[in-house]
């Protein structure tokens, strides 16, 4: 299904409510194919009402739509939902204070797995990968600052590549561009240097 890449939420009120694990779950649910608000209950296991109230939140919000309509068995008619776009990337910089600690905690999610792949690499020469607390909350920070910034190029670009590797592209343009930064640049440097030579 063709849609626009990726939308940068940059409106506070918007962040909170894609800060819901609820909701967040629901647009996930919606991307590979549009759903019905009993289809969704089901799946998610919960009552219709609660996906009702949510699915009316994402809709006027702009994250989803009614994609199209159609009778079911019983003569009742039926909406399926769909997202407006196949990723959305949340401003860092606008999201309320306490909602970005959030957004640190899942990028420092997102580099341990990475980091992790290096960590093997240095395993292979008997070398280890030293990073502190501190550097990885740091990165993760950064990392969520520079997101939007690499993904602004995607969006207004129409798509029918999935969620998952969209997010994957922009995410390594990301890191990318950390690694070529100068505080970053040497961290990464030694990384590399512990897990290849």
């Amino acid at each position: 299904m063709t849609r626009t890449a990726v939308q940068i939420v940059d409106n506070p009120r918007k962040v909170r409510l894609l800060a819901d694990p609820v909701r967040r779950e629901i647009i996930r649910q919606l991307t590979p194919r549009p759903q019905t608000q009993n289809q969704l209950a089901r799946e998610l296991e919960l009552r219709p009402s609660s996906i009702s109230h949510h699915l009316k939140l994402l809709r006027e919000a702009g994250f989803i739509k009614i994609g199209y309509s159609e009778v079911g068995p019983h003569g009742i008619l039926q909406k399926f939902y769909e997202p407006t776009s196949n990723l959305f990337i949340e401003d860092f910089k606008e999201a309320p204070r306490r909602l970005q600690k959030y957004f640190v905690h899942t990028n420092i999610e997102r580099l341990r797995g990475a980091l992790s792949i290096v960590q093997m690499l240095a395993e292979k020469k008997n070398r280890k990968i030293e990073i502190t607390t501190e550097e990885l909350r740091d990165m993760a920070q950064e990392i969520a600052n520079r997101l939007p910034i690499i993904a602004k190029k995607y969006e207004k670009t129409k798509t029918n590549s999935s969620t998952e590797t969209i997010n994957i592209r922009i995410y390594s343009e990301t890191l990318k561009s950390l690694m070529t930064d100068r505080k970053w640049g040497k961290v990464f440097q030694n990384m590399i240097n512990e897990s290849l030579t």
